[in-house]
């Protein structure tokens, strides 16, 4: 199988953005908002995150369909676990 010639990612322009994401986080976190608010806000962000490093570090943006579907397929069940988790803490109460 022949290699594919792709670009360089911006290494140190994704750093800075996952920095600042992870800044956000912690003055989100400070924030005095509901707990529900608080927590969808910050998971938003901690997704966004590790789909950055999905796509650039662990060059998922360059590879075939084939590989994408195989690392997403997890996650509806990561879903479920969380969503599980979260009823029986009470949050959505």
């Amino acid at each position: 199988m022949e290699e594919q010639e792709h670009p360089q990612p911006r290494y140190y322009l994704i750093w800075f953005i996952l920095a600042a994401l992870t800044l956000a986080e912690v003055f989100y976190a400070f924030l005095d908002l509901p707990k529900v608010v608080l927590a969808v806000g910050l998971v938003v962000m901690a997704v966004w995150k590790a789909v950055m490093v999905a796509m650039y570090y662990m060059h998922l943006r360059y590879e075939p369909a084939r590989l994408w579907i195989m690392a997403i397929s997890p996650l509806p069940f990561a879903a479920i676990l969380v969503l599980f988790v979260i009823t029986e803490f009470g949050f959505l109460r």
